[in-house]
């Protein structure tokens, strides 16, 4: 099977340690999407030991932590799906009243369009939230290279 997580990074990598990263996944209409991808091809979080499984969720936490004190959505999502890619990966997604799809999903059909400008301030925060992930994760306990 290919896989686009073993393949490649799946976007901009802001993070990384031994065993995952964390990357802004450019997705369209969405500035600050980002991704929690595992580096082994692993299917389920209940696949992985509890200590990778704690690891994992620390790290996402620490991301939409950023993300609400860079970006100030009035949301954020947090999703892990996995039915078109099964490697562990979360999405961390900041949400605003005014996005495309909102209330909906960022997979739903969209209910609105958004003006170009506003993409474009939201945009100006990329690397602000950079910063504030890497400071972010730069609290949680390191992986223990013996794992």
């Amino acid at each position: 099977m290919d896989c686009p997580f073993c393949a490649g990074d799946g976007g901009d990598v802001v993070w990384r340690d031994p065993v995952l990263r964390v990357v802004l996944a450019n997705e369209a209409g969405y500035p600050g999407f980002a991704r929690v991808v595992w580096g082994a091809h692993v299917a389920e979080m209940s696949d992985l030991p509890e200590a990778a499984r704690e690891h994992v969720m620390r790290v996402v936490f620490a991301v939409e932590t950023a993300q609400r004190t860079v970006m100030s959505p009035h949301k954020v999502n947090v999703a892990s799906l996995g039915n078109m890619v099964p490697h562990v990966h979360w999405h961390v997604i900041p949400r605003y009243r005014d996005d495309i799809h909102f209330p909906g999903s960022v997979w739903s059909a969209p209910q609105r369009e958004l003006p170009q400008a506003v993409l474009a301030e939201r945009a100006a925060w990329l690397p602000a939230l950079r910063e504030a992930i890497v400071a972010e994760l730069s609290r949680i306990p390191a992986w223990p290279t013996s794992n």
